[in-house]
């Protein structure tokens, strides 16, 4: 098990390549959750996440023989990066193993780092077996994700940085995967001030490291989908559990719909760009999942590396929510002007129209009417409801569509 002389080793070997990230003062989310948030923004590394400090610490023990040889490693996308990234710029040869299910940014960015990608199996226990298989025969150093000693003193380096940058912080939220982060940083925080507590998050989909704790030892979880696929763990790490085991003071686990809702407030509120991952911490904090008020929390925002198309399906989701986007489903007769006399009473009331749809044969028309749908941008709840009153005056039937 590593100690903190291995974390602070790590962080004078990878200083110079290894960007100090920015542990800023959160306002919006200090008034949402009773605290003082200061969120530790990782994703604004090189390759978007924090997974390039362990990579780089890995890839600077490397003997001058395994140098030669080249390394191999297993990543859904930001482990892959940074070990492409950091082993281009040491002049080291990468073979990146990645689920087929990838999404193709990663895979690109990746490939655009130099390394060689190999899509293989549809998770990423599978793409992970097919890399300890190639690097036996290929004679090449696995660099994995969070099992390995090296990786995770590096990553143990965002804890001495958060303690440098905010030396009272009272709390320090940590997403966890396969424990390599959470485990670095709690060993880091713990030796250096016990009085810290370090929490983990999980999805509620996978949790793997609390399955862990509770039952003493790690264990593997059946498949499961998560926006979170950072970290989409099925099995904690050997290495890992017991670092959790001592220093963590507790895990909680977040829902899909939390997750998705602190990755748009991020974006929105604090113009940071996190994916599933980065935002788990900030998910749990949002919805008091955690024993915390009046303290000074470092959140973790420890990775940006979303799809785009999932991030438009994020913002848009948020939007109906947060009653900004509105579906309705209005009948009104098939004559010539039904639709002007309809759609001036919008634009009276200032709705804005994105998309309309109409049906002649669905949905109880009767024949001579039709049902138009109309999605609409509005200012919020009480926009609609003025909306729906507005309508209901004139005499048309509609319904919501949610």
């Amino acid at each position: 098990m590593i100690g903190i002389q291995d974390i602070q080793t790590a962080m004078g070997r990878i200083r110079e390549a290894i960007r100090v990230s920015p542990c800023t003062h959160s306002e919006t989310f200090s008034t949402l959750t009773n605290n003082a948030i200061f969120l530790k923004l990782d994703n604004q590394q090189r390759t978007g996440a924090f997974k390039e400090r362990g990579a780089l610490n890995k890839l600077l023990t490397l003997t001058a023989e395994e140098r030669v040889q080249g390394v191999i490693a297993a990543s859904a996308g930001n482990h892959a990066q940074g070990v492409a990234y950091h082993a281009g710029r040491q002049g080291i040869r990468a073979s990146i193993y990645m689920p087929l299910p990838t999404p193709l940014t990663k895979v690109s960015a990746t490939r655009a780092y130099g390394a060689e990608v190999v899509l293989h199996g549809t998770n990423y226990d599978e793409a992970y077996e097919e890399a300890v298989q190639q690097s036996r025969e290929r004679h090449l150093t696995l660099i994995h994700a969070f099992d390995d000693d090296a990786v995770i003193a590096g990553q143990g380096t965002l804890g001495l940085e958060i303690l440098e940058q905010q030396p009272d912080i009272e709390a320090i939220i940590a997403p966890i995967g396969g424990g390599g982060l959470i485990g670095g940083i709690a060993c880091a925080v713990k030796e250096m001030n016990p009085r810290v507590q370090v929490f983990g998050v999980q999805p509620v989909r996978l949790p793997s490291m609390k399955a862990a704790i509770e039952q003493g030892k790690p264990v593997t979880l059946k498949p499961a989908a998560t926006i979170a696929d950072g970290i989409a763990v099925r099995r904690a790490g050997e290495r890992t559990f017991p670092l959790v085991q001592k220093y963590v003071d507790d895990i909680v686990t977040v829902e899909e719909e939390e997750i998705a809702n602190a990755i748009l407030l991020l974006l929105e509120r604090e113009k940071t760009l996190a994916e599933g991952a980065g935002a788990a911490s900030i998910a749990a904090m949002l919805n008091h999942k955690l024993p915390l008020e009046g303290k000074k929390v470092a959140v973790l925002v420890c990775g940006g590396n979303i799809d785009v198309t999932l991030l438009s399906r994020i913002i848009e989701r948020g939007l109906v929510k947060d009653g900004r986007l509105v579906r309705l489903r209005v009948h009104l007769p098939d004559y010539p002007g039904a639709l002007h006399r309809l759609t001036g009473i919008l634009a009276e009331h200032r709705a804005n129209i994105v998309e309309t749809a109409y049906d002649r044969a669905y949905h109880g028309v009767n024949l001579g009417d039709t049902a138009i749908d109309i999605t609409m941008e509005t200012r919020g709840p009480a926009h609609i409801a003025e909306l729906l009153a507005a309508l209901l005056a004139a005499g048309y039937a509609h319904e919501r569509i949610l």
